[in-house]
């Protein structure tokens, strides 16, 4: 099977890899939305980031892909309980995806030959520790938003129809893509979202040559361009697990919690998530650049992925959201 094209190869787009690349330090921030034009990465970005994070461990054949036996869901019925190295798992949601092969229910097949009721797991149970990407997302449906919100909230996928009764761990990194001419999110999805960014295609001729060039080296002449990048695909990968573990020695000071709650209460984002993500974004930003206390640079440079979807619509202002959070937090932070 072809290897993923290599994330340190993707050229510009310079705030979606920085994105990808925290929810990768920590799944906690709670997934990317990635809103620009077609043909732009966003799915590339996704895969590579996968394919250069080192494998997981978990249970053969386990279903939901558990990291321990005592873990593995008694419906699975698996004989052995051995572990052994799995690529992080990225799993596509389709827009047609009906319920049922999102969230799994009764194996049809199984109960037509053996009259057996079998759980046959949906799209959650194979996403679970890995990443969950929904291409065209504003035009998801309302049920499988609903559905989303759900599994988002509790990590857990529940199953309770046909005489069903299932449970089982779907915790992942949501990364959402789509064009905003296309359609709007409903508010309660586009909260749920960690981090937004906005991507647009390269505007200068050199830029759009060396894309041409690298996809072309990618498809023609595979194993020397994979050897190119190898490096750079290495050097982010360790300075991912660096930051992984550097995140619980960093220090918060109380002043820069101050600024994190004051930009929030300046920008009127609804509720605590923005603060809470913001925090979270900085701190692992803070972790990948090596230092050793959160800062108002760190805060500064995270809060417009960090904020900009959590704005009120302001129809006197016609500035972008982005361009929106810039200047207040010029005027709130300085």
């Amino acid at each position: 099977m072809k290897h993923p094209f290599p994330f340190s190869a993707i050229v510009g787009q310079d705030e979606m890899k920085q994105a990808m690349i925290l929810t990768a330090i920590d799944p906690s921030i709670g997934g990317v939305l990635v809103f620009g034009d077609r043909g732009t990465g966003k799915s590339t970005a996704v895969r590579a980031l996968a394919a250069l994070l080192p494998p997981i461990m978990a249970v053969d054949g386990c279903p939901v892909n558990s990291a321990k036996a005592a873990d593995v869901p008694d419906w699975a019925m698996l004989e052995t309980k051995k572990l052994v190295e799995m690529p992080t798992p990225v799993i596509d949601l389709p827009l047609g995806a009906t319920e049922d092969r999102v969230t799994g229910a009764l194996d049809i097949e199984k109960a037509l030959t053996k009259g057996e009721k079998a759980f046959q797991p949906g799209l959650l149970a194979r996403a679970n520790r890995g990443y969950l990407y929904i291409d065209e997302v504003n035009l998801l449906e309302d049920h499988i938003v609903d559905l989303l919100l759900d599994v988002a909230q509790s990590g857990e996928n529940v199953v309770e129809r046909e005489g069903l009764s299932i449970r089982h761990a779907a915790r992942f990194v949501l990364v959402g893509s789509g064009n905003p001419e296309e359609g709007e999110l409903r508010p309660q999805l586009l909260d749920r979202f960690g981090l937004s960014v906005e991507v647009t295609s390269p505007k200068d001729i050199a830029t759009r040559v060396e894309v041409i060039k690298r996809r072309d080296a990618f498809e023609n002449d595979n194993t020397a361009f994979m050897l190119r990048w190898q490096a750079e695909d290495a050097a982010i990968r360790d300075g991912i697990l660096t930051a992984r573990k550097a995140l619980a020695q960093l220090k918060t000071p109380e002043k820069t919690l101050h600024d994190v709650a004051e930009l929030c209460l300046a920008l009127g984002s609804d509720g605590l998530r923005g603060e809470l993500t913001l925090l979270k974004a900085a701190r692992a930003y803070a972790a990948w650049r090596n230092d050793t206390a959160l800062t108002r640079g760190h805060v500064k440079d995270m809060a417009p992925m960090a904020l900009r979807h959590r704005l009120r619509r302001d129809p006197l202002d016609e500035a972008g959201s982005g361009t929106r959070v810039a200047r207040i937090v010029e005027e709130t932070l300085g």
